[in-house]
């Protein structure tokens, strides 16, 4: 596992408040009562302090999953 993918993994183990081997790829957004939409802001801002990065409207309503958000971070520049 890289650096980059234990600081997502503990990004999203804190915001949602659950174990961090329940942080997987096709973890999706509503799938747990832990990832409704108070969580789901929570989340958002701390992955965009955690890496630096300012997301978009749209990739805040994209991020459905934890693989869709390795693809947006990606796409800011963060590599996984």
């Amino acid at each position: 596992m890289s650096n980059n993918d234990e600081r997502l993994v503990s990004v999203y183990s804190a915001a949602l408040n659950i174990d961090a081997s329940r942080v997987v790829d096709g973890l999706l957004y509503n799938s747990i009562p832990e990832w409704d939409s108070i969580a789901h802001m929570l989340l958002v801002s701390q992955l965009e302090n955690e890496f630096d990065v300012m997301f978009d409207t749209d990739d805040i309503i994209d991020m459905s999953s934890v693989a869709k958000a390795k693809e947006i971070l990606a796409k800011h520049g963060v590599e996984f």
